[in-house]
């Protein structure tokens, strides 16, 4: 299961992290998120290491987070996350006198991280496919849905409690934030119809490196910029690609913040803030592809990249994208407990 997964790196982290406190920063953030150059460039400048500790959801990596005794120095959260953790104390206040480069990223992007978080890197959610084998680009929800008979048993899906619903909600013309039990059961029957045909509810980053069955995924519910990741990860340029359908989608942004907690705050600060400068922010974007919320940073993105529809989402995707909101309680409980149950439809 995921959540063994990342808590016995977590775990491992904490040995660590007692050993080496002093001169070690632990980061929690997703696999291969943030460019290992600039993260040595860092630590060039200052002696402070960077130990990065890997989540692959977003309820692995609240569960970490939530643990007073986490020992994590840095997260990146989605916004939702910054706004709840935030309220909780246990992020850190960011404002442009703790952060300084927090003055180029506009108060739209900033509103979003709820005064807890640096924009760190925005995107959408959408479908990746293998191009040797899917030989017609996803147009629809409806092609990872309800998928055609060759793609039985080479899905890769999501356990998650946000993101597993995006593709079912959209596909019923519905809110990704939808908290009445209606439309929740709705969803559920479209993800028990799709469940045959998942081979997988881990995330495809994850799941594409076990060798039992990474050869055997063939389209994956995902996020822009993914299928860098994949191509990286199976050795072949090009093979992943990756399609937004014309429902519309998720229009997410992730945010970089400080824990409240951390005995190391100040260089914990520090870090956000080298990340968030305009140099960092353009040569993180450039190594992974993705789009940049930093105003400096995007007038220093080569023209090619700025103008590249698959990076920078053209207006009419994000004119029918949505925003993650916080759910209720009743439909986060509701929703881990559809998801729960999948396994038993496959």
């Amino acid at each position: 299961m995921r959540g063994r997964a990342v808590f016995s790196v977590f775990l491992a982290t904490l040995a660590y992290a007692s050993a080496a406190r002093a001169e070690t920063l632990n980061l929690l953030i997703w696999e291969s998120y943030i460019d290992q150059e600039i993260v040595d460039r860092w630590t060039a400048k200052t002696g402070v290491a960077i130990h990065q500790v890997n989540y692959d959801s977003g309820d692995a990596r609240d569960e970490i987070l939530a643990d007073p005794g986490s020992n994590i120095d840095i997260v990146v959260v989605g916004e939702n996350g910054a706004a709840l953790f935030g309220r909780k104390g246990v992020l850190e206040p960011l404002t442009e006198i703790n952060v300084p480069s927090l003055k180029d990223y506009a108060p739209e992007w900033r509103k979003r991280c709820a005064g807890h978080g640096l924009p760190y890197l925005w995107g959408t959610m959408g479908i990746l496919y293998r191009s040797d084998v899917v030989k017609e680009r996803p147009t629809s929800w409806q092609d990872l849905m309800r998928p055609k008979p060759a793609l039985k048993k080479h899905i890769a899906m999501f356990d998650d409690h946000n993101e597993a619903f995006v593709a079912p909600l959209m596909l019923l013309g519905a809110s990704i934030n939808a908290n009445d039990n209606e439309t929740l059961k709705a969803a559920f029957d479209l993800m028990k119809e799709q469940a045959p045909s998942v081979l997988t509810y881990d995330y495809v980053v994850t799941s594409i490196q076990n060798p039992a069955i990474g050869g055997n995924i063939h389209m994956a519910l995902g996020y822009s910029g993914d299928e860098h990741v994949l191509n990286d990860k199976v050795g072949v340029s090009g093979l992943w690609k990756y399609s937004v359908p014309n429902e519309g989608t998720l229009s997410w942004l992730d945010c970089m913040a400080a824990t409240a907690g951390s005995p190391n705050k100040r260089r914990a600060l520090e870090f956000v803030d080298f990340i968030g400068s305009a140099e960092s922010a353009a040569a993180n974007a450039v190594a992974l592809s993705m789009p940049t919320a930093s105003s400096a940073a995007l007038k220093l993105l080569p023209e090619a990249m700025r103008s590249d529809a698959a990076v920078y989402p053209p207006a009419e995707i994000l004119a029918k994208s949505q925003y993650q909101q916080e759910l209720s309680v009743q439909s986060v409980q509701a929703r881990r407990r559809i998801i729960s149950t999948l396994a038993n439809f496959q």
